[in-house]
């Protein structure tokens, strides 16, 4: 009579990464919210784009209609939007420093990953708070017309992302930050190691991608 097979007991491979029953490697990374301002950046490039695009429309529309005397006022055009951008950082600097005390001052992430792809997801205890954060942000948003503030709220709500290593286009490592970012044609992925676990993780993302530009 044949018996269950026990299940393999989780090895550890690396520094901090282990490698389950389920062949799946896994690690847990907490980033450093005050020292590694990737997500400031990442939040402020959100703002910056969506108000460019809309003062671009602005612009363009106004060069249609006053040609003549477009090009006279632009220099105060662009003194606006320099001031405009400063104040926007400004307001991005003291939402990222609230937010970040909100965390302890921490991003607690586990990562998953296999020969099909890597996880990216917040540890429960966080996402609960970073969904709330979230939900105020868009409810903000939209009570006060800006759906600029509500689609980063939108954003925020994400606690979790999946790459999949046959739909990534690109690889960038960043050694000093920790940070190897998995991008595919809509989705944009960020996993860390610790400095121990760098080289094994990005050496892995890199063979199980051939259709990235590494």
């Amino acid at each position: 009579m044949a018996t269950e097979r026990e299940p393999l007991p989780e090895q550890r491979i690396d520094g901090h990464i282990t490698r389950g029953a389920d062949g799946k490697y896994r690690w847990r990374y907490d980033v450093n919210l005050l020292t590694n301002l990737t997500f400031f950046f990442l939040v402020w490039k959100i703002f910056f784009f969506i108000l460019l695009g809309i003062s671009l429309i602005g612009i363009i529309a106004d060069a249609v209609q006053w040609p003549a005397s477009f090009f006279d006022g632009l220099p105060a055009t662009l003194r606006f939007w320099g001031y405009f951008v400063l104040g926007m950082t400004a307001l991005v600097a003291v939402g990222y420093l609230v937010y970040a005390a909100i965390m302890g001052g921490k991003y607690c992430v586990l990562f998953e990953m296999d020969e099909n792809g890597v996880n990216h997801k917040q540890l429960p205890k966080q996402a609960r708070k970073a969904e709330k954060i979230a939900g105020l942000t868009v409810l903000a948003g939209l009570a006060a017309g800006k759906p600029t503030v509500a689609g980063v709220g939108l954003n925020a709500a994400r606690t979790e992302m999946y790459s999949d290593f046959s739909k990534v286009r690109r690889i960038k490592a960043y050694p000093r930050r920790r940070l190897i970012k998995v991008n595919g044609l809509l989705n944009r992925n960020q996993v860390y190691a610790e400095k121990e676990d760098f080289d094994f993780v990005l050496d892995y993302i890199r063979s199980h991608c051939p259709a990235a530009k590494k």
